[in-house]
């Protein structure tokens, strides 16, 4: 399975935190720490003012930080990517937020535009969503870490082919010879349920030929680009997920730095960086996104290059702006 983390542009930045809560038993997989978490489902009934499905779920939040709580703690407690709460909060150090001031927790988003059918990767969102059931009306959505740079996971659809309970990491040899350089020694196998188990307790076993769904034991690297490829879910999320998820069924990765929808008849835009240089003109991404859903009338030319431009990954209004009401009805 593809899957250990090596990010040297991360590590530097937080090597000294992770050790502390490496040394608090933060990362133990084993799960004896952690407590039940029951995900979110969120309806995607019909949104009346446009007769279409709706496209926007969650809202908002702010949350005023815990002295010395870091954006790692953060993201956890409230299930959510490293990468979604930095981007939300720029202006905040990661590492030294204010504890007296709130920070936004990005939890609103637009679904990407894929079937609403079993398992939706959104890449540079770093984000999976699960549609249950095959009425597309539903959908639970967590965060994700997933491949580098020189390990990037691929678009594509596929199946889930099985499902595992304390995973065997059968070390690949490419990953074999990447550890040899770098420690001088690798493993061939890592017995699952065991603390070195990059694999958490739980997987699901992918199509695409050695790639997977699982837990970790390093739970900072959700929300980074940390694996080989796989992707990897809170231990928490995954013991969740995996019961509901059955074998056969179907999913996809897709690469949508840009998302557009609707609610309440304001169109909505949220914009994530292009972590792997696919998509590099976002803004004329999101024009014909627009203009390909005939929404163009209704958008603010030059407040969609400020939401472009600023890529918070946050679902922002960008219609046009009254001078009685603040915003267009």
């Amino acid at each position: 399975m593809r899957d250990e983390p090596n990010n040297t542009r991360y590590w530097i930045a937080i090597c000294p935190v992770i050790f502390g809560l490496m040394v608090a038993g933060w990362s133990d997989p084993s799960g004896a720490e952690q407590r039940k978490r029951i995900l979110p489902e969120y309806d995607l009934l019909a949104d009346t003012t446009q007769g279409t499905a709706a496209s926007v779920v969650g809202a908002l939040r702010t949350y005023v930080p815990e002295k010395g709580e870091t954006f790692l703690e953060i993201s956890k407690t409230f299930d959510l990517g490293y990468n979604e709460v930095v981007l939300g909060n720029r202006d905040v150090d990661p590492w030294i937020p204010s504890n007296a001031e709130p920070v936004v927790l990005p939890t609103r988003w637009i679904v990407p535009d894929a079937a609403r059918q079993g398992l939706v990767l959104n890449i540079p969102e770093m984000r999976l969503y699960y549609f249950p059931g095959k009425s597309g009306q539903k959908v639970i959505t967590v965060p994700v870490g997933l491949g580098r740079e020189d390990w990037q996971t691929p678009q594509g659809t596929f199946r889930v082919r099985g499902k595992t309970v304390n995973p065997t990491w059968v070390i690949p040899e490419s990953i074999r010879r990447e550890r040899i350089a770098e420690n001088g020694f690798s493993e061939y196998v890592i017995p699952g349920g065991t603390p070195e188990n990059p694999l958490g307790s739980y997987r699901l076993e992918l199509s695409i030929p050695s790639y997977g769904i699982h837990g970790s034991n390093k739970p900072w690297g959700v929300g980074m680009q940390v694996s080989h490829g796989c992707l990897r879910l809170y231990n928490e999320d995954i013991e969740s997920l995996f019961p509901l998820v059955d074998v056969g069924t179907g999913g996809v990765f897709v690469y949508q730095p840009v998302k557009v929808g609707m609610l309440r008849g304001r169109v909505l835009v949220e914009v994530h960086e292009d972590i792997y240089g696919i998509q590099p003109d976002l803004l004329g991404t999101s024009r014909e996104i627009i203009k390909r859903r005939g929404w163009t009338e209704l958008v603010e030319p030059e407040l969609l290059e400020a939401v472009v431009a600023a890529q918070s990954g946050i679902p922002t209004d960008v219609g046009w702006v009254t001078a009685t009401t603040g915003r267009a009805e």
